[in-house]
């Protein structure tokens, strides 16, 4: 009897994923479980170093590898890995590695995974740093727009996560379908008839929560310490704010005042027990993009947020929010005090947070429909490849480019080694 041969899967990964501390972290977790559920066999690659937070993956049955960049070597491991699909963490690796997976495992479906949409995350800091208006002009004019766009036409399938940015691409550059596919942060369906965790009565202060290596967190946990806190603070003296993630930086840890409410703590060693300690969650982005994996992770724990229109893009439904959402600081404190005190309004926010889990970010239907795309992709591969004769032109252009400039740094590296 012929045992089944599993269909392979290779992750080409910008860090090591850090679940623990990074919404991108959860994120290429989420899609490694979703190919496990499915029986592929999973590896994951990556350039970088491991840290302290990264996965434990071989537990997981995960095959891991370290990869160089400009080295001859990810040429055998790809073509000896004969991958049914190959999924890059981000554009940056697919600029890094897809001509060479283009050349030694051409029949792969290559899946970009966005994350967000770095150009549009990058050009709003810029419009917030110069104290402009954005603009979707102003987006489409940037090297880094052109860069992303380049590498989601090079690609079979790129995985959009905020149904806004997926309005944006359709209205804005006339996308077709078949070449995006819309797949947010996945959790499983809660009962609406459950209690998540404390009620309003135990639960006290407020919580921020964020990875200081991402730069919307760093100005958001400003803006509340500058712009917001101090107006909540004349409301609610006696209650504090707690300021939690990893790597944060020494300007942010110089913001703990513990005289002031402002309790700046680090990582947080079980997020679930601070956050169903807290009764809301404040998220003061003010630029970012893609959807916020620490608003999903306050309704996954029964915890309403008052957040910002960029904190709250992608993910309401229908207009219906987990709390509230303001721009200014006077309106975003009026909210989070209101939030803080009315029990009623706090329970209908922690009821909506519920429907939009479910609805909005339903583990076994995304996830089915991402298998179903994969599995029509990897039947029709050719002609879908047919179809894309902008990502054809690309992949040629850029391939011949990136490939002399990458076999130039190999013999520039090897000549150094002699």
């Amino acid at each position: 009897m012929k045992t089944k041969t599993l269909k392979k899967v290779v992750f080409l990964g910008l860090i090591w994923p850090e679940p623990s501390t990074t919404a991108a972290g959860i994120r290429i977790m989420q899609l490694i479980h979703c190919f496990l559920e499915q029986n592929y066999q999973v590896t994951f690659a990556s350039t970088a170093s491991k840290t302290n937070f990264s996965e434990d993956l071989e537990s997981l049955g995960v095959h891991t590898t370290q990869i160089q960049l400009n080295n001859p070597s990810f040429d055998a491991f790809i073509t000896n890995s004969k991958p049914e699909v190959v999924v890059f963490d981000r554009f940056i690796t697919e600029e890094q590695f897809g001509w060479r997976v283009a050349k030694f495992a051409p029949k792969a479906v290559r899946v970009l995974d966005t994350e967000d949409l770095h150009s549009l995350r990058v050009a709003r800091e810029k419009a917030l740093k110069l104290e402009i208006p954005f603009s979707v002009e102003q987006w489409k004019q940037t090297d880094l727009f052109l860069r992303e766009i380049a590498s989601i036409y090079r690609c079979d399938c790129s995985l959009i996560i905020s149904n806004y940015e997926m309005q944006l691409l359709y209205n804005e550059l006339q996308w077709k379908e078949e070449l995006l596919h819309y797949l947010p942060f996945t959790v499983p369906p809660i009962w609406e008839t459950k209690r998540i965790g404390k009620p309003f009565e135990e639960r006290t202060h407020f919580i921020t929560i964020g990875n200081g290596k991402h730069a919307p967190n760093i100005d958001a946990i400003i803006y509340l310490r500058q712009q917001i806190w101090p107006i909540i603070r004349q409301d609610l003296p006696h209650v504090e704010v707690h300021i939690y993630g990893t790597y944060l930086p020494q300007r942010i840890n110089e913001m703990h005042q513990p005289k002031e409410g402002f309790m700046v703590n680090g990582r947080a060693a079980n997020l679930e027990v601070v956050m169903q300690n807290a009764r809301v969650s404040l998220a003061s982005l003010r630029f970012g993009a893609g959807i916020k994996g620490k608003l999903l992770t306050s309704m996954q724990y029964g915890t309403p947020n008052v957040t910002t229109t960029i904190g709250a893009e992608g993910m309401s439904l229908g207009g219906m929010w987990n709390g509230s959402i303001a721009d200014s600081p006077k309106l975003f404190a009026k909210e989070a005090v209101r939030l803080y005190t009315d029990k009623q309004k706090w329970t209908t926010a922690q009821e909506h947070g519920i429907r939009i889990l479910n609805t909005s970010f339903n583990k076994e239907v995304l996830n089915q429909e991402f298998i179903k795309k994969i599995d029509q992709l990897l039947e029709s591969i050719e002609k879908h490849r047919a179809q894309n004769y902008i990502g054809s032109m690309l992949r040629h252009q850029t391939m011949n480019s990136t490939k002399y400039m990458s076999q130039w740094i190999e013999l520039k590296n090897k000549s150094k080694q002699e």
